[in-house]
């Protein structure tokens, strides 16, 4: 590898994702009903007590039961969930990724750079959004109605009343319910009839190898599958939108760090990327639900959540356990030494029955955008503003505006003609 990371120059305390408010300590805190988790090794004990917790993030367990016929794959739990993540994993599995999107993302990446290289300026959220959605589309079989407008309807499900998912009720009140209601249903319908339905029909007559073809074959009916497709779609775009503006963010700030990601061969480039969302978790909170009595440890501490108590992982702090991730757990530290059995990105991506199945082709279409993009003469013209989205538990940054230049990057900081 070179010199090490040390000497490239990694910076002390760099993570930005800081919610106002958030407390660090303690470890592991009880509050009534409700248990935050800050601790890494107690909260991948709680997602790995499979079985015993099911979803409470997301609203879950405000979406009536018995109303679809096949539970979406987000909220299910036990061997349902066990059963459709099992039937799904071979689109996310990563010699998948390698052999049947690659081209994609390579093709996709340069479409949407030369678009915003001709333009005087581009937001580079905007710019990722499309391209995430054309990549999730792929996959999920979304591919018979254009990216751009099936990109600004995906974006309105996120339109809703502010919400506090430790109370039954969501703390929102009658009003805010018929708001949530109005907000959803109209992007729902037209989701279904611009983007969903046309894609139903179109793998009726000739199946593909998509999510919505697998779904067709295991008999969902057209309300389960545009259920599927929106969860689909909406993870898939609005999780790598956002991680592709951090990362370029922390990329276009540090010329060292920026450098070497450039110069990099894959392996070492994904372990950036790894280091970055592990800093960074787009996703900051996983809300479980305990079904029946766990327990947990730290160190010499035990304690026995109780059944029917919620469960919140504070996903910002366990990947800064320096317990588990070292010292100086705030620097960037790509290949930064691990125990055995903890993922490079910690729990950015979850763990246990729900880890999420994607984070191979997400850090993967992350690269194929962001080597292309950073390789030329980018120009930070305003950066991101910062906002919250409590749906995810989440950031979002908007307003990352940036300029392409005629010319390439230079490894010592300055522009070259291309």
């Amino acid at each position: 590898m070179g010199e090490t990371w040390e000497e490239v120059g990694i910076i002390t305390d760099l993570r930005w994702s800081r919610k106002p408010g958030e407390a660090a300590e303690p470890r592991v805190e009880k509050d009534g009903d409700l248990w935050r988790i800050r601790s890494m090794e107690v909260a991948r004990q709680v997602l790995r007590a499979r079985h015993a917790t099911t979803q409470a993030g997301f609203t879950a367990e405000a979406i009536p039961q018995g109303f679809l016929k096949n539970h979406p794959i987000l909220f299910s739990d036990g061997p349902l969930h066990d059963e459709q993540r099992s039937k799904v994993a071979r689109f996310f599995a990563p010699k998948i990724v390698a052999t049947r999107y690659q081209d994609l993302m390579d093709s996709a990446a340069e479409a949407v750079i030369a678009d915003a290289q001709s333009s005087d300026s581009f937001d580079l959220d905007e710019l990722s959004l499309y391209f995430t959605v054309e990549v999730t589309a792929e996959v999920v079989g979304l591919t018979n109605s254009k990216v751009r407008p099936m990109s600004h309807r995906l974006v309105r499900f996120f339109n809703q009343p502010a919400f506090d998912i430790t109370r039954k009720d969501l703390g929102r009140t009658n009003r805010q319910w018929m708001q949530a209601a109005l907000n959803g249903l109209w992007p729902v319908v037209r989701f279904w009839f611009s983007d969903v339905r046309p894609a139903i029909r179109a793998r009726r007559k000739e199946p593909q190898e998509d999510v919505i073809s697998h779904l067709i074959a295991e008999g969902y009916g057209n309300m389960d599958i545009l259920v599927e497709a929106t969860t689909y779609g909406t993870a898939g775009m609005v999780t790598t939108r956002e991680y592709i503006c951090m990362a370029a963010w922390h990329l276009l700030k540090h010329d060292a760090l920026r450098a070497r990601y450039l110069v990099a061969g894959e392996k070492e480039r994904h372990a950036i990327l790894h280091e970055i969302i592990r800093l960074e978790p787009v996703v900051g909170h996983i809300y479980r639900r305990a079904q029946d009595d766990i327990e947990i440890s730290d160190g010499d501490q035990t304690w026995t959540i109780r059944a029917g108590e919620l469960i919140d992982l504070y996903i910002r702090h366990t990947n800064a356990d320096p317990l588990t991730v070292g010292d100086e757990p705030l620097n960037l530290c790509p290949g930064r030494e691990l125990p055995r059995g903890v993922n490079e990105t910690v729990l950015s991506f979850g763990d246990g029955a729900h880890k999420c199945p994607g984070q191979h082709l997400a850090i993967s279409e992350s690269d194929a955008l962001l080597r292309r993009l950073l390789a030329r003469d980018v120009v930070i013209l305003q950066e991101p503003v910062m906002g919250w989205d409590e749906l995810i538990s989440g950031y979002m940054l908007r307003g990352f505006a940036l300029r392409i230049g005629p010319g390439t990057w230079r490894h010592d900081g300055a522009p070259s003609e291309a």
